[in-house]
């Protein structure tokens, strides 16, 4: 037991515990100790597991068997108990990327609690495609009663965690080819607790001519990107998209007092909005990007304020992956790293994230698929950013500093100090001028999203702001929570108390997941960080 406060970081090693000591926490307000908190989650050999429920095979209407594994989740406090759940989508062995012809099997939407309970199952139906870039579900507490709510497109057919089926449930708008590009389409907001319908309403941008957003057989017109961002600065709006290779639309949805209202729409194809098209991500961020107290959304080559009127667009061009943060502390504001996929466009670029000024840019160079930006030496003051189609690390002016990291993909803050780890695969390294070292080694996991080679999910979710990754286990019947042994002497708030970084959580499962930034500098050398705002009910 210890019984002296912790004045440094919220951490405390009890060297000699016994295997399997349980920990609570007791309080002391005005001198008197309060009553204990709930056991810890015990993390035996330096990860918990979430069991899972696997939904059954099929077959498809072409005489193709499939079977499912864990993809992409999130977490939100769904049942007001204090404590994260997850939300977990199932992947069909069959699932598509839209360019892909042929039928897929179902997509799943699962609600657990830590200790394994399945809450709900929704299923999305035969009109709702598999694939990275159709199901985007955002899982966040949109009308402040303590409780999160699960978003995402639904479709004729889709059933909620408690039976109801949305639209009409016999209609089978699939094509020959498995695309689903007619019959309606809808945006439905579910309760938490029970997956139970709350608010279903026509999605907002429809499909309307397919041939509209870049070709005729259903690639383009179902490009989806989702996000949650503080559009008034106050409370969280819900934004669904659709198209990023042509015309891009976005619209902003509230849910207030039981309903889904909509907030504004922007479109690429109404006036004064040209300079957005074909600027998308496969991706997007959500960040105060300009200072005033409420969030816009960083489309790729664009940004749109919180009003729904175009802020910038660089006219760069679509690309994979974005970094939105506060990349050089030595500026005023956040900045913008971006990747290109444009041939003739500079392969990526470090931006202004408040006017979309070009600070620095590579050549030219062909499809640059993968960037990062993070602050991972503490050589070198700031970010560091580096990209797959450019040589070496660039420093926060652009310059060549060395050698490029092993991997382009995901981060994460893991060991005792603030410089940021790479995380791939089912690995995390440190990186090193003369080559990196391995920090963790995840066994018997598997990483998603193919090449992408992404974390069910990545953040700080446990607090004390390191970040925990969760894997499914190599036969999906868990998600495995790694969290780092490691001590630090770094104090600071949890993570998930800063805006941007809670609603990057949300939006990390959107099409080609990206880690998660705050909205403040955290590395080597860095300021003490501004307080969060947290508004108890």
């Amino acid at each position: 037991m210890n019984a002296s406060p912790i004045t440094g970081a919220t951490n405390y090693l009890d060297s000699g515990a016994p295997a399997g000591a349980a920990y609570t926490v007791r309080a002391v307000v005005g001198g008197a100790e309060q009553a204990a908190s709930a056991p810890a989650l015990q993390f035996g050999s330096g990860y918990l597991d979430v069991p899972l429920q696997i939904p059954p095979g099929g077959t498809t209407p072409s005489g193709e068997a499939y079977t499912y594994s864990a993809n992409d989740a999130s977490v939100g406090d769904l049942d007001g108990d204090g404590r994260y759940e997850f939300v977990l989508k199932w992947d069909p062995s069959n699932s598509k990327d839209n360019s892909q012809s042929g039928y897929t099997g179902n997509v799943y939407v699962d609600a657990y609690t830590l200790t394994g309970t399945r809450l709900w199952r929704i299923d999305l139906g035969r009109n709702i495609r598999a694939g990275a870039h159709y199901t985007q579900f955002q899982v966040y507490d949109y009308d402040g009663d303590g409780r999160a709510e699960v978003a995402m497109k639904t479709a004729d057919g889709s059933r909620s965690g408690t039976g109801q089926v949305i639209g009409n449930a016999s209609a089978d708008h699939r094509n020959s080819s498995g695309y689903v590009l007619a019959g309606p389409e809808y945006l439905t907001m579910f309760d938490g607790r029970t997956g139970a319908v709350l608010s279903t309403v026509n999605y907002d941008p429809p499909r309307g001519t397919v041939s509209s957003w870049g070709d005729s057989y259903g690639n383009r017109v179902d490009r989806f990107l989702a996000g949650t961002a503080y559009l008034d600065g106050q409370r969280p709006s819900l934004i669904m998209a659709r198209g990023y290779y042509t015309r891009a639309v976005i619209a902003a949805w509230d849910f207030r007092n039981g309903t889904l209202t909509k907030r504004w729409t922007f479109d690429s194809n109404a006036s004064g909005n040209s300079a957005a098209a074909g600027q998308g991500n496969h991706s997007l961020s959500i960040a105060d990007v300009d200072g005033d107290g409420r969030q816009e959304i960083v489309y790729g080559a664009a940004t749109i304020d919180d009003n729904g009127r175009l802020l910038w667009s660089t006219g760069l061009g679509h690309g994979d992956a974005g970094h939105v943060g506060d990349l050089d502390p030595s500026r005023p504001g956040l900045e913008y790293f971006k990747v290109s996929e444009e041939s003739s466009r500079p392969s990526s670029w470090f931006a202004d994230a408040r006017t979309g000024q070009i600070l620095w840019s590579t050549a030219a160079g062909g499809d640059n698929g993968r960037g990062v930006s993070a602050d991972i030496w503490a050589g070198s003051p700031g970010a560091e950013s580096w990209s797959s189609a450019v040589s070496g690390l660039a420093n926060i002016r652009g310059q060549n500093i060395g050698r490029k990291p092993s991997s382009t993909n995901f981060l994460a803050w893991w060991d005792g100090d603030p410089v940021r780890e790479l995380l791939d695969g089912t690995r995390i390294d440190k990186y090193g001028t003369g080559g990196d070292t391995r920090l963790l080694t995840a066994s018997d996991v598997a990483s998603n999203n193919g090449t992408k080679s992404t974390p069910n999910l990545s953040g700080d979710l446990l607090g004390d702001w390191r970040e925990e990754v969760v894997w499914r286990t190599t036969d999906s019947r868990a998600l495995r929570i790694y969290s780092t042994p490691t001590p630090t002497s770094t104090r600071i708030h949890t993570l998930m108390h800063d805006l941007q970084y809670r609603v990057a959580i949300a939006w990390q499962n959107t099409a080609y997941n990206q880690p998660p930034h705050p909205s403040f500098f955290l590395g080597d050398g860095m300021a003490t960080p501004p307080a969060p705002r947290i508004y108890l009910r």
